[in-house]
């Protein structure tokens, strides 16, 4: 087997698991006790903090943990919208009662559906704003032009799962921030970005993002299955209402007996980017760059590499990828070369329609029905990609038997 689809999920690192198993073993107290094991669990989640504070260049108090990534973008989302319902009332320019939000067209699901959920309870506005079809980027002179007087926040995510593009998210926030706001209008944008698919694989740092709310998602970069959001100064300079209600944990935030073996794991993972990311950047560009010589070399013609604008940059680890030459389909392609772990988009989409990532950049159903979305790890060898890149071309040849 060779495993290509590390935009779904990577392994845990053996440095986080023996994180993990020493949290399990030597500090399974309860953090809120004050004898040694409640305390040893303590340290461990402090210092998990500041790693990954450290690793998006955030303070401590700002990072808040998760279950994960459709939590921590639910949360933010759902924020906004409690902190500003009331301010879209009255007889100003946000009068119409409804708060406003601006998304881009290729987001994941968990803040795609959040926000078509707000739409259809009347509860929100919301602006899906296209990626240009030449860049594959969210303009930011589009993201203006969509701004209202009741406009809340824009959310938009700093690189795309299925094609790795990177959004402008510095340059949005910078022009947001330039704005000056009609007089009765709504005083603050907030900016989210969802960093899933950037953390472990490119330079994060919520400052020169200029965002107000971050997601983290732990086992995208080698980490466990847990998560955390950055909020600047919550509570304070970012809203944020209390996700649950108990005994206090995560000072109130999300309260609940914190889960210390995950989040000691999600601190290993945070502490070895911090140490290690350029080397991880620079080994996965490798490897991608050298699948998609070795895919060109062996189909020609009949490959379309999906996303790769020459006016954009792309995640160093991703490769969308159509076999427009073949008649068979992603999900056949893959039936057919079972060696090969990768897939035909986001993991949690179905087999059932052609991506909608894809079809938002102008590609033909006809080519989009044909992709992979092939994902190299920091672990990935010429060697795993030459086999793959074999079995891809025994697959095509065996269906044309």
């Amino acid at each position: 087997m060779v495993y290509l689809d590390y935009n779904a999920t990577t392994p845990l690192d053996p440095e986080v698991v023996n994180a993990i198993t020493h949290a399990l073993t030597e500090a399974w107290g309860n953090p809120s006790s004050a004898y040694k094991e409640g305390k040893a669990a303590k340290a461990l989640i402090t210092h998990a903090r500041k790693n990954i504070a450290s690793m998006i260049g955030a303070s401590p108090s700002d990072i808040i943990f998760t279950s994960g990534g459709t939590e921590g973008n639910n949360w933010i989302l759902r924020s906004i919208l409690d902190e500003s319902s009331h301010k879209c009332q009255g007889d100003g320019p946000a009068k119409d009662g409804k708060p406003h939000f601006i998304t881009s067209n290729i987001e994941h699901d968990s803040v795609k559906l959040v926000l078509k959920h707000f739409e259809q309870m009347g509860w929100a506005d919301v602006t899906y704003v296209p990626v240009r079809f030449d860049s594959g980027c969210v303009e930011p002179e589009d993201v203006i032009a969509a701004i209202r007087p009741n406009t809340v926040m824009v959310s938009i995510m700093m690189a795309n799962n299925e094609t790795g593009v990177i959004q402008p998210i510095s340059e949005i926030s910078k022009r947001i921030r330039s704005l000056k706001r009609e007089i009765g209008g709504i005083n603050k944008i907030y900016i989210h970005t969802d960093a899933a698919q950037a953390i472990g694989k490119i330079p994060v740092d919520v400052t020169e993002l200029g965002v107000d709310y971050l997601t983290i998602v732990g086992h995208k970069f080698y980490g466990p299955r847990i998560g955390a959001i950055y909020a600047n100064k919550p509570g304070v300079g970012s809203p944020l209402p209390a996700l649950l209600f108990g005994g206090g944990q995560e000072r109130n935030f999300r309260p609940g007996t914190e889960n210390t073996p995950m989040i000691a794991g999600l601190g290993k993972a945070a502490e070895l980017v911090c140490n290690n990311l350029d080397l991880y950047g620079q080994t996965m560009r490798e490897m991608r760059n050298f699948l998609e010589q070795k895919l060109k070399e062996t189909f020609g013609n009949d490959v379309l590499f999906n996303g790769k604008f020459p006016t954009s940059q792309r995640l160093p680890n991703t490769c969308n990828v159509s076999f427009i030459g073949k008649k068979l389909k992603g999900h056949e392609i893959l039936s057919k070369a079972p060696s090969v772990q990768a897939s035909v988009g986001a993991a949690c989409h179905s087999q059932e329609r052609p991506s909608h990532i894809l079809l938002a950049l102008n590609i033909p159903a006809s080519t989009a029905w044909k992709a992979l979305r092939i994902s190299v790890g920091r672990e990935t060898t010429k060697d795993d990609i030459e086999e793959a890149v074999a079995a891809l071309r025994l697959a095509f040849e065996e269906s044309q038997v």
